[in-house]
């Protein structure tokens, strides 16, 4: 009885080892042939077709790479996680002119549309805000040219407004009269002799700086003022008061700053990469908020020659027209750039372009379901198109939308590979990029 229970049991050992031996052989002899690249069975013997990305390249590969998997690279040749046979990468692959056949269904799928390279007039626009200033061009000075003090002050508080030819202040100034006096005793004076001397006295009138009203007064009136009224030079407000009332002042004070509105001055920080689009002459729309509906027309006069080096911003300045002096200094306006309309160029919608932070690329359809890869160099964006300033030519069909086939690495070169076929499909274009 044990005698035949110690068979059963050996005979059971020996079938168990036979099975692991047919198992371990079967694994062994199907990793041998994955690792050779020959599929199992009978077909084994059938050779397998050089990868298409190692024809026609020569030097030494810069890295190996799956076809099923192209953003995974190897340092050695081989086979890899997945058992595919690793392909090799060259140097010089990659250059334009290598065509991307994309089958029908594939384009149905990406939903790749077409647009055209046009040849147009872009009138540059951009929008900023900024802050009012006084122009500067419009300041006047009333400034004592002797000595003297003010009588009668009309003016006793700085930012009033004042209208030309407006009473400003009643001053007494000694040499202005002594002045006046010598200037009246020649009036009446007709010889040759004496005409030099009165021409002399009244353009000594002028140095001192004696108004104009003043010195037709003693011309007209054959009287002098002990005293003489300053009037507003401009339209504007008094932005610096240098005297008051009863005050004396001494030769070359400034007693009056008289700053005009009849137009103001607008600073606007533009970015530094944005300056060619607003050059000087630009027409200029502002819209302020204490003015709902009102639109202030303006340009461009300066672009000053600084850039902040925080912001990488340049102070653009523009002068606004102001009627009825509605604008103040330090209100915000709006401000709407519109550049001269340039010459023709080549643009081509902004989506169309491909930046890789190295270069700038376009895709390029010849109509027959062949894509070529363009490196192109692009001008400044203006409103969604991209002049195009080397690379294509008008009339050029453009790929809008399904450029996310490009790989990471922006090579384009697994583009290929990834959409080759053998059957080539007709492309929907798209009018005006929609």
């Amino acid at each position: 009885m044990t005698t035949e229970r110690n068979s059963q049991v050996k005979t059971l050992v020996g079938v168990v080892a036979l099975l692991a031996l047919g198992v371990g052989g079967g694994y062994w002899w199907a990793h041998s042939t994955m690792m050779s690249g020959q599929p199992a069975g009978p077909t084994s013997s059938m050779p397998m077709a050089n990868p298409p990305a190692a024809a026609g390249n020569s030097g030494k590969p810069l890295y190996w790479y799956d076809p099923m998997i192209p953003t995974q690279h190897f340092d050695k040749p081989g086979t890899s996680p997945m058992g595919m046979q690793m392909v090799p990468k060259y140097a010089n692959e990659g250059s334009e002119g290598a065509g991307v056949r994309v089958s029908s269904s594939v384009v149905q799928n990406l939903g790749i549309r077409l647009g055209k390279v046009e040849k147009v007039s872009l009138k540059s626009g951009l929008h900023a805000v900024g802050s009012v200033v006084f122009d500067d061009r419009l300041v006047e000075l009333v400034q004592a040219r002797v000595e003297g003090y003010v009588t009668h002050l009309n003016v006793k508080a700085p930012l009033e407004h004042v209208r030309r030819g407006q009473p400003l202040a009643t001053i007494l100034a000694p040499q202005w009269l002594e002045a006046q006096q010598e200037y009246l005793t020649l009036v009446d004076a007709h010889s040759q002799s004496a005409q030099g001397i009165r021409d002399a006295a009244r353009q000594r009138l002028v140095v001192l700086g004696v108004p104009a009203a003043s010195i037709r007064a003693v011309e007209t009136k054959h009287e002098t003022n002990a005293t003489t009224t300053l009037v507003a030079p401009i339209d504007g407000v008094v932005t610096e008061l240098g005297v008051r009332n009863g005050a004396a002042f001494m030769a070359g004070a400034s007693l009056f700053r008289i700053n005009g509105l009849a137009t103001v001055w607008v600073n606007a920080q533009i970015p530094e990469a944005r300056v060619s689009m607003v050059p000087e002459g630009s027409t200029v729309e502002a819209h302020a908020a204490a003015w709902p509906g009102a639109t202030f027309k303006g340009k461009v006069i300066a672009l000053l020659p600084q850039v902040d080096p925080q912001t990488r911003t340049l102070t653009v300045r523009v002068a606004l027209d102001n009627p009825d002096m509605r604008l103040s200094p330090g209100m915000w306006v709006a401000l709407d750039f519109t550049a001269p309309a340039a010459a023709p160029q080549l643009v081509v919608p902004s989506e169309a372009v491909i930046v890789t932070g190295q270069r700038s690329v376009v895709i390029v359809a010849d109509g027959k379901g062949s894509f070529d890869v363009v490196n192109v160099s692009t001008g400044v964006e203006q409103e969604g198109r991209t002049p195009i300033l080397s690379g294509l030519k008008e009339g050029q069909s453009i790929v809008l939308s399904g450029q996310f086939l490009i790989d990471s690495e922006a090579s384009l070169t697994s583009t290929v590979t990834r959409l080759k076929t053998t059957a080539p499909a007709a492309i929907p274009t798209s009018e005006g990029g929609q």
